[in-house]
């Protein structure tokens, strides 16, 4: 593959938003031939692909035939239709992460069914069918319910505090979970190739927006001890081997009060809590991805210094053409990087963007990363 791919290699993209858009850029330091498919005709990947297509990601035919004529093809959104990747399998392609994959990530159902075969650590769960089912729920209040399909970016996620909440919880095929008393979401970004190489990134801590439930705020690396970053890149190992996955695998993670480890969910791509590889360590998750992917060595995941990464989303109460606010003043700090996805349009809490902060300082690092927070707003 190696020999192949420097040249005319065709890779194709299911999904042309921002990871796409960092994924290619990485691509095109190695000459890959980039096709995309994504429903927007203005994605973020729209102008940085050598051909873009728009269409469904669910649609079969349009999967199919988007893919029939292609060398390979990854993801950037586990939403896609996975009974055309598995006909394009059968024909020659290759498909990483795997179909298969992707159908059991596709269903946080089969994702905790995986944990409980493979002795993955998570949180106690059970399967309910529909609202009125929850009646029969033998987990203690307060739970959190889950959709099994189609939840993302913190949607399809409900607490129930009581039998009362009942009338609001979603009527469609969910998980209940036990609520994990945390004291810090954590996560940790894998790397597989096709020989069975796997490399980890260092462990990262992160804070979520309480209202969208989305990561606004992530230090790398952690200061956690080495014990419970060795746990947790061990686990992040043994699913991925598990899963026999090629490709990128982001396992989100909740370290508990008690100093106990337990796997939250899983996204075979580059993820939202990698971006400060790209300039905090001396491979970048989106290298990482085309590395092993393409079946080449992996490459060295340290961290170069200490990196703080914020992510910009669309401020509430703003919806339309989007505008950035103090993105002069925060350049002026030491060792900020903007990455701005090319969205046109922002509405709340939509990622529009995210700012790196590097320093060997870790506490000016975060200071700064903390007026870049204050400063930094997008609206319309």
């Amino acid at each position: 593959m190696a020999k192949e791919f420097y040249a005319d290699m065709r890779l194709g993209i299911l999904g042309g938003g921002q990871l796409g858009r960092m994924f290619i850029q990485e691509a095109i330091n190695f000459n890959v031939n980039i096709h995309v498919l994504d429903p927007d005709p203005n994605a973020p990947c729209k102008k940085l692909c050598n051909q873009f297509e728009v269409g469904s990601l669910s649609d079969y035919d349009t999967v199919y035939n988007f893919g029939k004529d292609l060398d390979m093809i990854t993801i950037e959104i586990e939403k896609v239709n996975v009974d055309a990747l598995e006909a394009l399998e059968q024909e020659g392609v290759l498909v990483y992460p795997q179909a298969r994959v992707i159908r059991l990530i596709q269903d946080k159902g089969l994702q905790k069914q995986f944990f409980k075969q493979n002795d993955i650590p998570t949180a106690a769960f059970q399967f309910v069918s529909n609202r009125e089912s929850l009646k029969n729920c033998h987990i203690a209040f307060p739970y959190i319910q889950k959709l099994r399909k189609d939840g993302y970016d913190g949607k399809g996620v409900f607490r129930i505090n009581s039998a009362e909440d009942f009338s609001n919880a979603f009527d469609e095929p969910s998980i209940v979970e036990e609520l994990i008393d945390f004291e810090k979401e954590i996560a940790v970004i894998v790397a597989r190739n096709d020989r069975g190489q796997l490399t980890t990134f260092p462990m990262v801590e992160m804070e979520f927006n309480p209202q969208a439930n989305l990561v606004e705020f992530l230090i790398a690396p952690s200061t956690y001890s080495q014990e419970i970053q060795t746990k947790a890149e061990h686990i992040a190992k043994k699913i991925a081997n598990d899963l026999q996955i090629v490709g990128l695998l982001a396992v989100e993670m909740f370290l508990t009060k008690s100093g106990e480890i337990v796997v939250n969910e899983l996204a075979p791509r580059p993820h939202n809590s990698g971006h400060q590889t790209i300039e905090g360590n001396y491979t970048s998750q989106f290298a990482q991805h085309l590395r092993a992917i393409f079946n080449l060595p992996l490459g060295n995941t340290a961290s170069i210094t200490n990196a703080i990464m914020v992510n910009l989303l669309g401020e509430e109460g703003y919806e339309g053409l989007a505008k950035y606010e103090g993105i002069e003043e925060a350049l002026a700090l030491d060792g900020v990087y903007v990455h701005l996805y090319g969205k046109k349009y922002t509405k709340p809490f939509r990622k529009m963007g995210h700012v790196c902060i590097v320093h060997q300082d870790r506490n000016l690092a975060i200071a700064h990363a903390r007026k870049v927070q204050e400063i930094v707003k997008v609206i319309a």
